[in-house]
């Protein structure tokens, strides 16, 4: 981000000189969190600023850094992009660990007049909503690069919001950790703004316009989040679209059949 100065509380690192009273902002790619942490050991305290779930272990952020960590973890999410923040503009955000000191320290530290964080003690709930959104944007882009219509993205962000919390319950988390900024803030924001990557994405899959290098989160997670709803017998049928339409194994055409023609049932 060119022209962006950092604030004198924060320091750009190759991790070599990296100290246990340090806090580690990683901002890494989500499918190479693992490996840079396995590379690297850094000895601070850690924080994801990555969403997403890792396709070789069906972990999210929060535990990847639990089997590298030395002391406690956390985990920044919710409705913002990048420049954003760096320009000073106003947002809030959630910042959850299961260390209620260590997040009470991350709060007052990282706060300032533009960025307001809420402390949550449910980094599961929390790293769940910013990956899960990913998939409902992808959807949300191929809906309306598909020209299917703003009622259409209505629906698919309330029903995929649905299956957010069906699988974010499967899996131990708050459905009040999806109500909130994590969850359904993210979601809001990335369904509807061109500037995020994964509805970009999807815009681009609905128009019919390849995108080969496309670097999306989503792209990862629908995989890995219907494996998941597979294991523990979650119905998830817009994120079944969407992987199927990633993957190149179902058409535009199928997937809004397969969704439409499912039986009529209570809400």
């Amino acid at each position: 981000m060119p022209g962006v100065t950092l604030p004198d509380t924060i320091r750009v690192t190759d991790l070599l000189e990296t100290e246990p009273d340090d806090i580690l902002l990683l901002c890494v790619p989500m499918q190479t969190l693992s490996d840079f942490l396995e590379r690297h050991q850094p000895k601070a305290s850690l924080v994801a600023c990555c969403k997403g779930i890792d396709l070789k272990t069906g972990h999210g952020p929060t535990k990847i850094m639990a089997s590298h960590a030395n002391g406690p973890t956390a985990i920044l999410t919710g409705p913002s992009f990048a420049s954003d923040i760096a320009s000073g503009l106003p947002t809030a955000l959630t910042l959850a660990s299961s260390d209620v000191s260590f997040g009470e320290t991350l709060q007052h530290a990282l706060s300032t007049d533009a960025l307001r964080l809420y402390l949550s003690d449910d980094p599961r709930g929390a790293e769940l909503g910013g990956a899960l959104k990913n998939v409902i944007a992808i959807a949300c882009g191929i809906c309306m690069g598909a020209k299917l219509g703003e009622s259409a993205r209505a629906a698919l962000m309330t029903r995929g919001f649905a299956e957010m919390q069906r699988i974010a319950v499967a899996l131990g988390a708050s459905t009040e950790t999806l109500a909130g900024l994590a969850g359904f803030g993210d979601l809001a924001l990335t369904c509807t703004s061109s500037q995020s990557r994964n509805f970009s994405f999807g815009y681009a899959l609905g128009a019919g316009t390849t995108q080969p290098d496309a670097t999306t989160e989503g792209r990862a997670t629908s995989r890995a989040v219907v494996k998941l709803a597979a294991q523990h017998g979650v119905d998830m049928p817009i994120a079944n679209a969407v992987a199927g339409m990633v993957e190149g194994r179902t058409s535009l055409e199928d997937a809004l059949d397969a969704l439409l023609s499912r039986p009529l049932g209570k809400e």
